[in-house]
């Protein structure tokens, strides 16, 4: 697989999403639909420098939705499952995570991805704007996606706030990965969908950490703005 990146960085790769999205919305309001309520979340930290670019053309309220992988506790890389910062829990169902799905390890697995969850949920909530989610659409915005549990969780969160529609939304996806997506979200917005696949990072030039402060600035610019 060559080396090969789609994007820059993810403000740019964000940008491309925005454009994507505003067309979609444009075309259902051609179409005599009225247009809803546009809310963008977006999966802190990463996904916040994406969904900024989108909030800021769609000039919508910018706000998150916190969710963290469950990692398995011999290997913190391997996901066994996502929890969202509000108690959603979604497990891997692959053969891989199986054998310790009814243990212990896995309470304790899940109560440490639950901890970093409400932590980073507390981190930035003082930022985020009030919000009326009720027959909205709401966008979830992430710099990419992997294996989806986050999003899918994040997505199961998203629902329970009586949405019109939550649409789940990122510049590289695998393709294989789509249909599977389809199931948590009203529509998948995807700019790339690669067969092969590694990473994420392996599609941007530069994909350094985010840190706390750059995501709250995203979040304080877009709705001071507004």
């Amino acid at each position: 697989m060559l080396n090969t990146p789609l994007f820059a960085d993810r403000t740019q790769a964000g940008e491309q999403l925005a454009q994507a999205i505003d067309a979609i919305l444009t075309q259902q309001t051609a179409n005599s639909v009225a247009k809803p309520e546009t809310i963008v979340y977006a999966l802190p930290r990463g996904g916040l420098p994406v969904a900024a670019p989108v909030a800021r053309l769609l000039n919508c309220p910018l706000t998150i939705e916190v969710a963290k992988k469950i990692s398995h506790p011999e290997n913190p890389e391997l996901a066994i499952g996502a929890v969202s910062a509000s108690g959603n829990v979604l497990w891997d169902q692959h053969q891989r995570s199986r054998h310790i799905l009814n243990s212990g390890l896995r309470k304790s697995a899940l109560n440490a991805a639950t901890t970093q969850a409400k932590s980073l949920k507390a981190q930035f909530s003082s930022a985020c704007p009030q919000v009326n989610t009720e027959g909205a659409t709401l966008i979830l915005v992430d710099d990419g996606i992997a294996t989806g549990m986050t999003m899918a969780v994040a997505a199961i969160s998203l629902k329970a706030l009586s949405p019109a529609e939550v649409w789940l939304c990122a510049p590289v996806a695998p393709l294989k990965l789509l249909p599977w997506l389809h199931q948590w979200g009203d529509r998948v917005v995807v700019l790339a969908t690669p067969e092969d696949f590694c990473s994420v990072s392996y599609f941007y030039s530069e994909f350094p950490q985010v840190e706390t402060s750059e995501a709250l600035e995203c979040l304080l610019q877009q709705n001071e703005e507004r």
